[in-house]
């Protein structure tokens, strides 16, 4: 009898340890990142693109090894969005944020000023994406994070016992609102081209229209709610970014500049592109 007792209490212990390893696992897994895995790796001259996980909404490029600028065109149609990548030989992550067509991702490698030449192409087929928000759950160039960026972790202790994302997302925009200041130095001496940093949001506790809209996106995607930074103008033309989020299926905008009132709330938006 005391025999049958150990053994069952073991394997009570051992299905809590289970259950506790499943628990871990499912909640390092709510913050995706992209993986270039090799399953599909499709080559063009210098040009190399692993669309393994097309389907999640996101290809990982990268091109030869060299000292040239690099630059990446992703093209949709009559539609581009232009990127630039790193010379160094290792992958990137590009979002496929227009859905379920075929994409171009052409290489161009700098020849002399401002001249490119072309160095690769190939078509991207998101073949199985089922859904087309995914992409908005991944970082990016211009969302750039990591699991342990700090805005990412403090994202995770403050909706830690939260399960709507209509929660989560008040509680994060409330958290950017209250806790940060807008960057007017910055707006007036940024280069242009310039992508957002999110770190230096965090580090400074202020920043420019695209960094706040970076930092909050990353907040919000590492807690599963798809977010978008939307770039475009404001008003009669002025560059800006704002975030436009997709909470329990609902498109929900929160422009950060305009909540701490270096916008006016009034203005126009208009959208240029979104990544």
């Amino acid at each position: 009898m005391f025999a049958g007792t150990t053994r069952k209490r073991r394997l009570s212990m051992l299905l809590v340890l289970l259950l506790a390893i499943c628990v871990a696992v499912i909640s390092s897994a709510e913050i995706l990142m992209p993986q270039a895995t090799g399953k599909k790796v499709q080559k063009d001259g210098n040009l190399a693109v692993d669309s393994s996980n097309a389907a999640d909404g996101y290809v990982m490029v990268r091109a030869k090894k060299g000292n040239k600028r690099l630059k990446v065109v992703i093209s949709v149609g009559g539609s581009s969005l232009k990127y630039d990548l790193n010379n160094e030989g290792e992958y990137e992550v590009f979002p496929l944020q227009f859905g379920k067509v075929n994409y171009t991702v052409t290489l161009y490698q700098n020849v002399s000023g401002k001249k490119y030449k072309e160095k690769g192409k190939v078509t991207v087929s998101p073949k199985g994406m089922e859904d087309e928000l995914r992409c908005f759950l991944y970082p990016n160039q211009y969302v750039n994070y990591t699991a342990d960026t700090p805005c990412v972790l403090l994202a995770e202790e403050m909706c830690k016992d939260m399960t709507d994302q209509a929660e989560k997302f008040k509680a994060i925009c409330k958290y950017v609102v209250s806790n940060y200041s807008y960057d007017f130095i910055k707006s007036v001496t940024v280069q242009a081209g310039v992508l957002p940093d999110i770190n230096y949001c965090w580090d400074k506790k202020m920043g420019i229209c695209q960094d706040l809209s970076a930092l909050t996106c990353a907040m919000l995607r590492s807690q599963g709610v798809p977010a978008r930074l939307v770039i475009g103008t404001l008003g009669s033309g002025t560059p800006h970014a704002w975030v436009m989020a997709v909470v329990n299926g609902e498109d929900k905008f929160f422009d950060p500049t305009a909540e701490l009132n270096a916008t006016n709330k009034t203005d126009s938006y208009t959208t240029e592109r979104w990544y």
